[in-house]
């Protein structure tokens, strides 16, 4: 079966985006874009919320015909364009680049979607990935841990009334100084 498995960046104290949205203290050099594209090829699916879509979807569908764009991120404007798209939305209308629209997060529709043949589901944006959460979907969470404090922004985590226990299975050290901690379900059974 198909996991499902949040990435995602966050600063030292737990922030996903700065106070005002921002994201550019996001260290991503070469070698660290490299490793993203390496993974994300090997998915089945990106499941993004809207606000993570139509940020994809303004920069990636053309950024590897600009001259200034480097070598990973031509390679990923090819993976994102290629790569099946749910898109988790009340309010869009309509979306291109093999995309499909779906309305609300519902547990047996996502469990269908896992047992299709295929590569894992890459689970992107902080408020799809709570809904996720809320209903115990996610099988692995990579964090990217940033070597910044933000003080204040978006958390990746909010609050919650359960707890979900978790193995750490793999660690790494990029050269700028971001570390990806990779933790899978506590379970001995994958959901």
């Amino acid at each position: 079966m198909r996991k499902i498995v949040l990435m995602m960046s966050v600063s030292l104290d737990g922030f996903m985006e700065g106070p005002d949205g921002e994201i550019d203290w996001h260290l991503v050099d070469d070698e660290l874009h490299s490793h993203f594209n390496e993974q994300l090829a090997a998915m089945g699916a990106f499941l993004d919320g809207r606000v993570s879509h139509e940020l994809m979807a303004e920069f990636w569908p053309t950024a590897d015909s600009d001259p200034t764009s480097s070598a990973p991120m031509v390679e990923f404007a090819r993976i994102w364009r290629d790569m099946p798209k749910i898109v988790y939305s009340r309010t869009l209308e309509r979306a291109d680049w093999n995309t499909t629209i779906v309305r609300d997060v519902v547990v047996d529709e996502v469990m269908a979607l896992k047992a299709q043949p295929g590569g894992d589901l890459a689970l992107g944006g902080a408020g799809l990935a709570a809904s996720f959460m809320e209903h115990d979907l996610i099988d692995e969470y990579r964090l990217y841990v940033h070597p910044v404090l933000l003080g204040r922004g978006k958390r990746l985590f909010e609050q919650a009334d359960t707890m979900t226990r978790l193995r750490l299975v793999e660690t790494r050290t990029f050269g700028n100084g971001v570390v990806l901690l990779r933790y899978q379900r506590a379970e001995t059974s994958p959901r």
